[in-house]
């Protein structure tokens, strides 16, 4: 049985997918901030599920990964999904910092951490949840922008890591577009918004062919191609 753990479970993507890899036969594990939402994942799978409760923001985050990986006594794949949009802090600065805190340093603590354990191991497959996003700046999400576009990078970066290594390590960038979650929730001007369950099937699918990178859904790749075609003097005044 493959083993699959999914950081950022919770709600959302991260929820979706954990129930779908389950379908499929995995054994899931699941971490986030929210006990009660894990004992919920937990209760409606019942078999082959184990969760731990830890913030990736937190100094202790890298210990507590390595302790579920020891509880689930191996994994095949590591997903980090845990990331924020906004955060309502007492400044635009305090804001901010808290969505660069979880969506990169968290996440580096959580690739760096995956990445060691995979080359000690010897194979792996790491798969991080950026974002079409990631691909422009824009003024009302400066911040989560800039962080989905450093995730893309920093994968990048350890994709070819993972090529100069005798480990067999696969890198996957993954870029939803809209996808119904509370981080979208009540949001407006969305378009192709898919449904949480289909996403997380297309998100398996690219997961299991162990794809280098993939858009959710597809036709998001078209507006990816537009943005790299778009020079920055169109962006700026977007």
């Amino acid at each position: 049985m493959k083993k699959i753990l999914i950081i950022g479970a919770t709600s959302g993507i991260g929820y979706a997918l954990a129930e779908e890899a389950h379908k499929r036969g995995y054994h899931v594990g699941a971490t986030g901030r929210r006990q009660n939402r894990l004992d919920e994942l937990s209760t409606k799978l019942q078999n082959y599920i184990t969760i731990k409760c830890f913030d990736v923001t937190d100094s202790t985050a890298k210990t507590s990964l390595i302790e579920i990986i020891e509880e689930m006594k191996g994994v095949d794949i590591v997903v980090i999904n845990a990331g924020i949009s906004n955060y309502q802090g007492s400044s635009v600065l305090e804001m901010e910092e808290k969505v660069i805190s979880v969506n990169v340093t968290g996440f580096v603590r959580m690739m760096n951490t995956s990445y060691k354990y995979f080359k000690q191991q010897g194979h792996g497959h790491i798969v991080g949840i950026s974002s079409v996003a990631g691909l422009f700046g824009w003024g009302t999400s400066a911040p989560y922008n800039a962080s989905k576009a450093f995730i893309s990078n920093y994968m990048q970066g350890y994709r070819q890591k993972a090529k100069r290594v005798k480990a067999d390590i696969t890198i996957t960038d993954i870029k939803p577009g809209f996808v119904e979650s509370e981080m979208t929730k009540g949001k407006k001007d969305m378009f192709w918004v898919a449904k949480t369950p289909k996403a997380a099937v297309q998100m398996m699918d690219v997961i299991e062919k162990r794809k280098h990178h993939a858009y959710i859904t597809k036709r998001w790749r078209i507006i990816g191609w537009m943005v790299k075609l778009l020079p920055n003097f169109v962006i700026d005044r977007l």
